[in-house]
């Protein structure tokens, strides 16, 4: 699970992120949120919104690489930085790698379902034709508050 060490500009990226994974928690859906920057801009910004949309793909990596890429009007992101609260799990490492992310950090560890250094480490993957660097444990605390609180209230 060794990532490398956060950037200044960082934990600016993962309160953009949780301010999006607020949005999430209040409509109802898991409190996961993620924003695509390139060069201090914000090009694709999400939340969780798999009920909102019946669809169980619909993850915040996903939905802010996808209007990142719209927003860009590109098919890959390489000098971008992904910021999710919530470690990636498979589906969405998959996104990232397809879309060659450049960067990805992110706040709370995912032991269950963790693919950047947790449960495994598909963004990293050395037989993959793209790897992303990794940073994660950003605003690890209030990240992992946030999704505790959010299941703490649903038992």
């Amino acid at each position: 699970m060794t990532t490398l060490p956060p950037r200044p500009a960082d934990l600016h990226g993962i309160a953009l992120a949780l301010a999006e994974a607020r949005r999430a928690a209040a409509v109802g859906e898991v409190p996961v949120g993620a924003v695509v920057m390139q060069d201090g801009v914000v090009h694709g910004a999400a939340h969780n919104e798999t009920l909102t949309r019946r669809d169980p793909t619909a993850h915040a990596e996903v939905l802010a690489i996808g209007r990142a890429l719209e927003a860009l009007q590109a098919d890959r992101l390489p000098g971008a930085t992904l910021y999710v609260t919530l470690e990636p799990c498979a589906q969405c490492a998959g996104a990232i790698v397809l879309a060659k992310v450049g960067r990805v950090v992110f706040g709370a560890w995912d032991p269950k379902a963790g693919m950047a250094g947790s449960l495994h480490d598909l963004l990293r993957h050395p037989r993959l034709n793209h790897r992303a660097e990794v940073v994660g444990g950003v605003d690890e605390v209030a990240c992992g508050e946030l999704l505790r609180d959010f299941f703490r209230e649903r038992r």
